[in-house]
């Protein structure tokens, strides 16, 4: 540490004073300036790091402590990337004289693989920009003077661990009302289990969509400040990944775990899911006993809308029509005012957009009744815009390609990243 100190006393100083001499001279290079100052300064980092792992693997070959078990064997050259730049320094093999076994014991020490090239905080940066942009992006991000490939990037993110919830050590939260919403991405494949194994269904669109779920726990709804008409959830706590089959039921002990950690459910009036009825969602009440479903706002104004687009200037009598049968009539009520609906449109798209948008209202009448009837304590449902800003920002929106555990592995990381979670922290899991 002492010789890079020194080495920088002697050349990284004038070099330094140098970068200031040429700066006032011409003050309006505020950028040469700045890049100036920034090299010199990482080049000293870089030395310090180097020459401190040095010292480090130093100390052990001269260990008489080490000599009594180890002997040593050669010294090799290492390159580790680190969110500064890329060190090349020099550590020791050593052999146990028992077991004969060759290893680096100064890679013990830092806790790290004899193969790993990248430091926990190389890997850390590259998590950062690999959850908000791209595999290429975040391997040019991964240090500040050297990058990775975008398949290095693919394998870290393929070898994430994600944290289960754990028990809470602080005292439980109490609250009348707690929300769940769910929805869904759908995220394309690039093949299934090999290149060219998409079919082509009979819409003659390749079979490539993958479900990336997303659910969604929190307090309630406020305004983002005291006069703001923008509202936003309430201490929300994400949750996604594919979970596919029976590994559904997986993705709903997870949203349980973390209400039975983090709330006194004795003390918890209701529970609200609201969602679109989709089957994945309504098994989550096979999961978690008391859960009230509610059907979304926007589904269910979305069928209303497809049963009377057509009408034009009748079509807000039929939906107030319709919107009253729920609130106030029963299954029948409903489905007569659908039948009038269906004999007016006449055969055709219009009767068939009725007769399946009525179907899937009735499929649906206990959530729907209760969305209009529970409307002091009913939430609007939010979770098409949390998709599109938790998943589809970053998976789908744009035309882009994955494998099925590339999907999964980064939609757990989305939801990581949306719950304030350090990828430092995760990365030492």
């Amino acid at each position: 540490m002492f010789k890079s100190i020194q080495h920088f006393e002697g050349s990284g100083i004038k070099k330094i004073e140098k970068i200031i001499e040429c700066f006032i001279k011409d003050p309006k290079d505020m950028a040469s300036f700045v890049y100036g100052i920034r090299d010199e300064v990482i080049a000293l980092g870089l030395d310090l790091i180097k020459e401190t792992l040095e010292d480090c693997d130093q100390m052990l070959r001269g260990s008489e402590k080490r000599r009594q078990s180890w002997e040593v064997v050669r010294t090799d050259e290492k390159k580790l990337t680190t969110s500064l730049g890329t060190i090349c320094f020099e550590k020791t093999l050593f052999r146990n004289k028992q077991t004969r076994k060759s290893t680096y014991l100064l890679d013990q020490i830092l806790g790290i693989e004899s193969h790993e090239r990248l430091t926990e905080d190389a890997e850390a940066r590259l998590l950062e920009e690999a959850v908000q942009t791209s595999y290429r992006k975040a391997g040019e991000e991964t240090s500040l003077t050297d990058q990775v490939s975008k398949q290095t990037v693919k394998n870290k993110l393929h070898g994430l661990t994600f944290p289960q919830q754990e028990g809470m050590e602080t005292e439980k939260k109490v609250v009348e009302y707690l929300y769940i919403d769910a929805d869904e991405d759908h995220v394309s494949l690039q093949f299934k289990e090999k290149k060219g194994d998409l079919e082509i269904g009979e819409n003659h669109w390749k079979n490539n969509s993958v479900l990336a779920k997303l659910v969604y726990v929190y307090e309630g709804i406020e305004p983002e400040a005291p006069r703001s008409k923008r509202h936003k959830l309430v201490n929300p706590h994400y949750f996604s990944g594919v979970y596919d089959g029976a590994d559904n039921a997986k993705l709903w002990d997870e949203v349980y775990a973390y209400l039975e950690s983090h709330y006194d459910l004795k003390k918890v009036k209701k529970i609200y899911l609201n969602a679109d009825g989709g089957t994945w969602i309504r098994s989550g009440k096979k999961r978690i006993a008391g859960i009230t479903s509610v059907l979304d706002g926007f589904h269910l104004q979305k069928y209303l809308l497809k049963m009377t687009g057509h009408m034009k200037d009748n079509a807000e009598d039929a939906r107030k029509e319709l919107w009253d049968a729920i609130k106030r009539g029963t299954r029948s009520d409903f489905q007569e005012v659908v039948e009038r609906l269906k004999a007016c449109a006449g055969a055709g798209t219009a009767e068939k957009r009725i007769e399946e948008s009525g179907a899937y209202i009735l499929s649906n009448w206990t959530a729907a009744k209760i969305r209009s009837k529970d409307r002091g304590t009913v939430k609007g449902c939010s979770a098409e815009g949390h998709v599109s800003h938790v998943l589809s920002s970053r998976m789908s929106s744009r035309p882009m390609g994955w494998s099925r555990r590339g999907i999964d592995k980064m939609a757990h990381l989305r939801a990581y990243h949306w719950n304030g979670g350090d990828m430092l922290e995760l990365v030492r899991q």
